[in-house]
Parts: structure tokens; C-alpha cells; sequence
């Protein structure tokens, strides 16, 4: 019985009180978690700050990600739970008001109450904005969404820090949305096609359950193609990707509806999903790239450094759609195919906005 306890002293002891003091500290951390800005009613310094970097880092670098759209000027909606605040848009549209006064580099912005705001390309009379929530209430809603579910107790000490983005994920999501609207100025009727197919998502994901296991396979070929070192072994990977697409579209019967459902989202999703990785990408790789001195003061943005960590979670998350049901999933496999086409067909860009060109087409259709 001594032994025990001599044990349970020497072993198991100082795991509870490194246990106990990891909560303690986990505790105090939430104290000051994520406090609610002194104002929702307009952008604070560090929205500010966010956005002056994504409009910088686009300007900068976004001709490289893709031509065309780094340069054109595309209006941005930022929103909260309270209000959205329109910035870059020409002239006062119907239903928005004029705020408090306040100016995002030297230009007024324009202010509505939220209702029912959303991240995508958002019409404000007769031009297209790209819409995103503030950081602070999209690691909110994370927060709040995890923290419903845990018992009092566990919250106290429960560490959400973890779910503190780096602002780097809120600036290449603004890009995201931006490339949404840059695809309703290229091809607003590709756009509007690509939303229709939405109406086959219950039928197709009816018929997903039955595909997870070719679907895994199918996404493993295509990270193993992402991480192939060789051109031609990015070739053959991306031949074996393409084979193993078709076989499991025949072995479930797929119909040109649901075939047309996953090459739609692909091309809206995935293109989108390809520029927000991408121009992080850029960000990192060029030396000569310097972020603008006002978002050295944000704590949580990393000056691109982080890159191959979020690459790697991306890569992760890409692997774990094959048995999830969503539209995510074409988020993943449509950038995987942006960046092979980088590799392997120069030039697709080009191509991309087509009429009934697909990614999948363009890797068919390389030399």
C-alpha cells in the first residue's frame, strides 16, 4: 500500500498538478479572450488594419496568382452580428447609409444593419461586392460554437485559443470571396450556372455514401500529385487521378446532371479556394514582399510565416472529405486541380473561363 502511494506520488501526482496548473492558466487565458470591440457600429483599427494588407497584398502580388484580377478594383463588404460596412464602392447605393463619419484611408464608408449576411459575392445595386465576416466574429462564432457543447466546468478551463486564426486566413478569405465577384464580371452566366447546380446537391449527396470508398481513393492520388517532386511524376499521378475519377463516376452511375454538379463546384469553389491559398503562398515566397507597416501592431498576423503549417492542414483536411458530406470537398479537389494545371498546363488561366471547360478538361487536354 506505501508503494502505491510512494508511486502515485512520484507519477501520477505531478501529472495532476501539471494537469491543475495547465488549467489554471488555460482559465486566465479566456479571461481575455476575444473581447467584444469597444464598438460593433464601425470598423475598429485592426479591421482596418486587415483590410488595408489584403487590398495591399492583392495589389502587390494578385496579377501573379492571376491575371486580371489583381488589378481590378472590387468592393468589399465587412459585417459583423450588427452591422456591414460597405468600403470601395463608388457613391452611396439605395438602402445603406453614411455611418458615423468614419473613413477607411481617407474615403468614407458606407453602414447597414446585418441581416442575414453571408461570405460570398454579394450584389449592392448594379455592382458585386466580395463579402466576409470580421475576424473577431468568425473566431466568435468558432468559440461559441464548440463552447455550446462542453459542461461549465470543462468551459472554464477548456483552451480556446486554439481557435484564434492567424489574420492571414482572414485576409486570403476576403481574396476568396474577391475572386467570386471577378468571376461574375468574366462570366456572370458561369456563375449563375455553376449557383443553378446547387439543385442536384440532395441528389448527389444521396448518392455520395455509396462512392466514400473510391472518393478516398480519388483524393489520395491527388495529394500524392501535390506532393510529387517531378513533372512527370506529376504527370502520372495526375493520369492515374483522372482514370480512377472516371471509373468511380461509371461504377456508381453517375448521370450528367450529378457528373456537371461536381465540375460546376469545382470550378466555382475551387478556383476561389485555389487563390486564397495561393496568394498566401506568394506572400511567403517573395522576398521583396513587405506588409504594410500597419498590421505589425495585429497579434495574431504571422507575416506569411506560417505558410507550409496552413499548407500542411490543408493538405489534412483535404484527405478527410472523401467520407464527409458537403460541398467542401470541391472546394479541396478544385484547388488540388488549379495547382496541378499550374505544373502542368502553362497558360490554362486562359482557358479557365471558357464555355464548358472544366479543370478536369484542361488536365485531360494537356500535352
Amino acid at each position: 500500500m506505501k508503494r502505491i502511494r510512494r508511486v502515485f506520488l512520484l507519477v501520477i501526482g505531478p501529472l495532476v498538478l501539471l494537469c491543475v496548473v495547465a488549467g489554471i492558466i488555460s482559465a486566465l487565458s479566456n479571461r481575455n479572450l476575444l473581447a467584444e470591440p469597444a464598438s460593433l457600429s464601425n470598423l475598429n483599427p485592426l479591421d482596418k488594419a486587415r483590410l488595408a494588407e489584403t487590398l495591399h497584398l492583392k495589389q502587390e502580388l494578385g496579377e501573379r496568382v492571376w491575371p486580371g484580377w489583381g488589378q481590378m478594383d472590387i468592393p468589399v463588404i465587412l459585417w459583423n452580428r450588427d452591422y456591414s460596412f460597405l468600403i470601395g464602392y463608388p457613391s452611396l447605393p439605395s438602402r445603406w447609409d453614411m455611418g458615423m463619419g468614419d473613413t477607411f484611408e481617407g474615403q468614407v464608408y458606407y453602414r447597414k444593419r446585418s441581416n442575414d449576411p453571408q461570405n460570398f459575392a454579394v450584389k449592392v445595386d448594379d455592382c458585386w461586392a466580395a463579402s466576409m465576416a470580421t475576424k473577431w466574429e468568425t473566431d466568435a462564432f468558432l468559440m461559441n460554437s464548440f463552447r455550446e457543447f462542453l459542461p461549465p466546468l470543462i468551459d472554464a478551463v477548456f483552451p480556446y485559443r486554439i481557435f484564434i486564426q492567424p489574420s492571414e486566413v482572414q485576409i486570403t478569405g476576403v481574396l476568396h470571396e474577391s475572386f467570386h465577384v471577378y468571376q461574375t464580371q468574366v462570366t456572370l452566366n458561369r456563375l449563375e450556372e455553376a449557383e443553378d447546380a446547387h439543385r442536384y446537391g440532395e441528389m448527389y449527396w444521396q448518392a455520395d455514401e455509396a462512392m466514400h470508398d473510391d472518393w478516398t481513393e480519388e483524393i489520395d492520388l491527388l495529394t500524392k500529385a501535390l506532393e510529387a517532386e517531378s513533372k512527370q511524376e506529376v504527370k502520372e499521378l495526375a493520369n492515374s487521378f483522372l482514370n480512377q475519377q472516371e471509373q468511380r463516376r461509371m461504377n456508381h452511375g453517375l448521370d450528367e446532371a450529378l457528373i456537371t454538379y461536381e465540375r460546376q463546384l469545382e470550378w466555382k469553389k475551387g478556383l476561389a479556394k485555389y487563390i486564397e491559398i495561393m496568394m498566401w503562398r506568394e506572400a511567403y515566397i517573395t522576398q521583396e514582399y513587405e506588409p504594410l507597416a500597419g498590421i505589425v501592431n495585429d497579434p495574431d498576423f504571422k507575416s506569411y510565416s506560417t505558410f507550409e503549417q496552413r499548407w500542411s492542414q490543408e493538405l489534412e483536411q483535404m484527405n478527410r472529405q472523401a467520407t464527409r458530406e458537403g460541398e467542401t470537398r470541391f472546394y479541396y479537389t478544385g484547388m488540388a486541380q488549379a495547382i496541378l494545371l499550374d505544373r502542368l498546363v502553362p497558360g490554362w488561366k486562359g482557358l479557365a473561363f471558357s464555355e464548358d471547360t472544366w479543370l478536369e478538361t484542361l488536365l485531360v487536354e494537356r500535352e
